[in-house]
Order: C-alpha cells, then structure tokens, then sequence
C-alpha cells in the first residue's frame, strides 16, 4: 500500500510541470500585493478624512480576499494592468466631500507608485545575490519586477477618468453634485467597458506603452541600489 502510493506520487511528480505552477504564482502573488495595497490605501485615507465605512464593511484589512474583483484580476494576470472590488466610501462624512473623495480616490495609485519605486530598490538591492543562482532566487526576482511593473500600470490604468476607476472620482470631484449623481450611475457597466476597450486594443495598446515609458524612467532606481549594493559588498 505505501509502496504503492509512493509509486503514483513519483509518477504525478514526474509528469507535472511545476514550472508552470511557479510561472503562475510568479504573476497572481504580484497582482495580489498590488491590488490589496491600492484597496486598503483608498479605505485608510478615507477612515482618517472622516469616513469609516471601509473600516465597517472589514476593508482595512490586508487579506486580498476581500478587495478581489474577479475581472480585474484576470485583466492584471493577462494585460498586466486591471483594478480590484470599489471600496465603499461615502463622500458626505468628508468635512469637505468633493476634495475628500479626489484625495481619497488619488491614495490608491499614489500608493502603487510607491510600491513600485519600493520594488525597484529591492530588485536592484538583492540583484547581486540572486541574480543568476538558485532557480528560486531568480523567481523572487522575477516578482519584484512584476509587482513593480504591475503596481506602475495599476496606477496609470486607474487615473483614466472612466468609472469606476480612480480618475473618474477626482474627475467627478470638481464636477457640480447634479452631474456627479448622474454620471455614477453608470459606474457598473464602467467595468464590462473597460475590459471590452483593453481585449480588443483600442485601449491596451496605447496604455502599455504609456506603462513602459513611465517604468523606464523609473529604472534608474533599481540600477541605483544594484551599484549601492555593489560597491557595499565589494
């Protein structure tokens, strides 16, 4: 019996690709570390503006779970740019409710900037240690740069001003309260817009290069912390 199952297990080992698997952890870890952060930067700026219904409805919280929109995340996993579920926020517990929103609304991508120039500094500070070793250590660099990447394109995809992205908040914003009502009606449908806009390229095209541009500007940054690192070790 234990022979047995020894037996099967090498031959499943064996005919399993787990590259694949490693492959594919390689772009959901990434797309969930910049997701979750975008989400619960939008709810902390929000919950010290004034408004706690984030915080009621359990989104200050770092469990991905919470903040995942299923058609985001495929869009993140295969464009490399998507968003996550809205967080719930209500404009009229702002002392000032226009710019509490546009503040609140711009947290989530000022925060994915951060994280990519965090990213980057890790990529270029522990390039020299794992840079071509262990198949492991070539992995984990391969997710910073991803969730650098990835955190780079959640925040330029979300400033474009069509709902519910993060662009059509502070948009909204400066709008009269008239204008702002009728337009969020059309908030859920924005998400079935987005995502025929990016499949048929009308608008992937001219965003990704839109992302590559703003991350090559960003690179020096990470070959900053590869000569830090260098001439520390050195």
């Amino acid at each position: 019996m234990g022979v047995n199952a020894i037996s099967d297990w090498e031959i499943i080992k064996n005919g399993f690709d787990f590259s694949y698997l490693l492959d594919l952890l390689s772009r959901v870890i990434p797309s969930l570390v910049c997701i979750t952060l975008h989400e619960l930067s939008h709810g902390f700026v929000a919950y010290k503006l004034g408004d706690d219904t984030a915080r009621r409805a359990g989104r200050l919280t770092l469990n991905p779970l919470k903040h995942l929109d299923p058609i985001g995340l495929l869009m993140m996993l295969t464009v490399r740019f998507g968003w996550a579920k809205p967080v719930p926020v209500n404009m009229y517990r702002f002392k000032n409710p226009k710019r509490g929103m546009a503040v609140t609304a711009l947290a989530g991508p000022v925060s994915n900037v951060l994280i990519t120039i965090v990213f980057l500094l890790l990529y270029g500070a522990l390039s020299p240690f794992l840079d071509g070793g262990p198949t492991a250590g070539e992995y984990v660099l391969e997710m910073l740069w991803l969730t650098a990447y990835m955190s780079l394109g959640l925040a330029i995809f979300n400033m474009l001003p069509i709902p519910p992205l993060d662009g059509s908040k502070v948009l909204f914003s400066v709008m009269d309260e008239g204008a702002y009502r009728g337009l969020m009606r059309y908030e859920r449908y924005g998400g079935l817009a987005l995502m025929a806009l990016s499949w048929s390229g009308v608008l992937s095209r001219p965003l990704s290069a839109a992302i590559q541009w703003a991350f090559r500007q960003l690179l020096p940054i990470a070959w900053w912390a590869y000569d830090a690192v260098a001439i520390l070790f050195s």
